[in-house]
């Protein structure tokens, strides 16, 4: 693949010279469609090497058996989709002083050179690139090729859908304005280049253009992604379609919480159950961790303890292999805080499944000999769980708060914490303020470590406060520089401005 790019640089250089000014090729712009015996979309334009069946089902088991397993999901999305979402916020430190892109997240003071950053932006990228090899070429081969079903069509085309608009989501939550690459462009000519130099390097798309096609490509996902499989919940099936737009519909961008209150209702008519024990969605015994839980929706397995995933060394330890990896400073340290707010409630069931003391040969942020660590990945082949049903019930509870149904959503909020063993609300929540400060409060607790706390801070304006007054609080927090409008956003890596000048830079960087 190297090669491969390596020649279309040199074409572009030339073409440089004949025509008008390009810059070098961008990295993850390059198309794996463009290849020397390639077929031609007469529609779009297209060029592909893909043309039958075989080649779609080849693609869409690959979502499963590679891309989701990858540091896409691993390093991207579990890993530094918590930094952005805990260390942020209150729930986390950052845990490693001496990784400074790391600390500098924590402390707002990231730059577009910041390791994290860039390889982040990489990793969506190519997962929308990935998806595309599938969007961009399955209709013209289900109209060429007769043992392609219509099923087939409609479900692989909605899985590679649904992974293309969970990783714009998470771009537009980090950075705003995105570049969205919508077709596989063709090989540059000299007698092409003005028309598709763009398609290379596209410009930011507005954030809400973005969710509009977001809804458009998840609605049509919710009608032909597959069913719900309660035997495999590593499935891009409808209700995580569903769950998606929910999110969605909830941000500031595309705000409808009538819609919010649709999708939830639609997922949580599918099947799925609260465990009756928190602790079971992450538990393990001797053989193997728990997977495909009643409550989970959509999460991603591994079955091979010898060769399972690696995220879990930046946590705490493998329980399977505990001395493996366990010499450096772990990541994701639980912060005081959320301690604190889980002893407030005597909500020992939620804290010990999030967080476990173990002896450690650091002292950063707790004695050495009771030091604590987040525990929602313990082992090798524990799930990596991207949507459950608790997260669906307390986003409906805050979606009928604001619509001031604040009986009913006091009731979903019951729910979970009956299951946590804690203290139910005797009374609807008084106002819609009241409700919102509980619900938020009930989001922390729940689902701590899972890559929410930061967001839903944002979507109700209340990140700055919490954000700044860490560090008068809990001299552990790094000194931060204030949270502004600007600085919620994460800054264009600066490589990526270089290789594309239709890019501009976020405010504040």
């Amino acid at each position: 693949m190297r090669k491969m790019k390596y020649a279309v640089s040199i074409m572009l250089a030339a073409l440089m010279c004949a025509s008008c000014n390009l810059d070098i090729f961008p990295e993850m712009s390059y198309s794996q469609g463009n290849v020397d015996e390639t077929i031609v979309d007469e529609e779009t334009g297209t060029e592909s090497q893909y043309s039958t069946r075989a080649d779609m089902e080849s693609l869409r088991n690959s979502i499963y058996s590679s891309w989701l397993k990858s540091n896409v999901i691993q390093e991207g999305v579990l890993l530094d989709g918590m930094v952005y979402a805990e260390c942020r916020a209150d729930n986390a430190y950052g845990g490693n002083p001496g990784t400074p892109e790391l600390m500098a997240i924590e402390a707002n003071t990231q730059d577009s050179e910041n390791k994290n950053v860039v390889r982040d932006w990489d990793y969506y990228q190519e997962a929308v690139h990935q998806a595309n090899q599938i969007i961009c070429n399955i209709d013209r081969i289900k109209e060429t090729d007769p043992e392609m079903t219509e099923r087939e069509w409609g479900q692989w085309k909605s899985e590679a859908l649904i992974l293309k608009s969970y990783a714009l989501f998470l771009m537009s939550q980090i950075w705003g304005d995105i570049p969205v690459e919508n077709v596989l462009p063709p090989d540059i000519t000299e007698d092409n280049v003005e028309e598709v130099y763009p398609l290379y390097y596209p410009g930011r798309t507005p954030r809400a253009e973005v969710y509009e096609q977001l809804i458009t490509d998840l609605t049509f996902a919710c009608e032909n992604a597959p069913d719900v499989n309660h035997s495999n919940k590593y499935l891009l099936s409808k209700a995580f379609a569903h769950g998606l737009l929910a999110r969605v519909y909830a941000e500031k961008t595309a705000q409808d919480w009538n819609k919010v209150i649709e999708h939830c209702e639609i997922v949580e008519s599918m099947g799925f159950k609260l465990v009756d024990d928190y602790a079971q969605m992450w538990a393990y015994d001797d053989n193997d961790a728990v997977r495909n839980t009643t409550e989970s929706i959509f999460e991603v397995a591994w079955t091979d303890k010898a060769s399972g995933h690696w995220i879990w060394m930046m946590y705490h330890r493998n329980a399977y292999n505990p001395d493996d990896s366990y010499s450096w400073i772990k990541w994701i340290t639980p912060s005081r805080s959320l301690i604190a707010a889980y002893e407030s409630e005597g909500d020992t069931e939620r804290a010990n499944a999030s967080i476990t003391y173990d002896k450690a040969g650091w002292s950063n942020y707790y004695p050495a000999d009771a030091y604590a660590f987040m525990h929602k990945c313990p082992t090798n082949v524990s799930s990596i769980i991207l949507m459950r049903l608790g997260e669906i019930y307390l986003l409906h509870a805050e979606a009928l708060a604001m619509t001031g149904n604040l009986q009913k959503a006091t009731e979903y909020v019951n729910k979970i914490r009956n299951r946590a063993g804690i203290e139910e609300y005797d009374q609807a929540f008084a106002d819609q303020e009241t409700a919102i400060d509980k619900i938020l409060h009930e989001r922390r607790l729940e689902l701590a470590f899972e890559g929410f706390r930061f967001w839903d801070l944002v979507r109700h304006d209340r990140i700055k406060e919490v954000h700044d007054r860490m560090p008068q609080e809990d001299p552990y927090w790094q000194k931060r520089r204030a949270m502004t409008d600007d600085t919620i956003l994460m800054p264009i890596p600066q490589a990526v401005l270089d290789n594309n000048p239709r890019l501009t830079q976020n405010n504040g960087y």
